[in-house]
């Protein structure tokens, strides 16, 4: 399933001019962005996908360009999917990643598996 490069370039952007160092990872048929072994948002499709604060998702949710990741909403708690139109100004995604980053320390990290 492709994803949408220019959108991961400028998810790439605002990282490095914060100079966060994050690794980048094809993950759930998208591009992932992890910081501190923890995702921090994604690119599926057009979409940017993002982790914040499951406590504040309600007051997102109110936006007609941002929904819940999954279907059932008790499956992906702080996981939402943010449509084009709600990220195609800079400041919007920039300010979609400040959420991230400030999530990001009280984020729990995946166990990864031992091979």
């Amino acid at each position: 399933m492709p994803y949408n490069e220019f959108l991961a370039d400028r998810i790439r952007l605002i990282l490095n001019e914060k100079h966060i160092k994050a690794e980048e990872k094809k993950m759930f048929g998208g591009f992932c962005f992890l910081v501190d072994n923890k995702l921090l948002c994604g690119v599926f499709k057009d979409e940017l996908m993002v982790r914040i604060a499951p406590e504040d998702e309600h007051h997102y949710l109110k936006n007609e360009d941002c929904r819940m990741m999954d279907k059932n909403p008790d499956s992906m708690k702080g996981f939402l999917m943010i449509s084009p139109d709600g990220i195609d100004m800079d400041e919007d995604l920039t300010d979609w990643i400040e959420r991230c980053l400030e999530y990001n320390p009280r984020a729990k990290s995946s166990k990864r598996k031992i091979k």
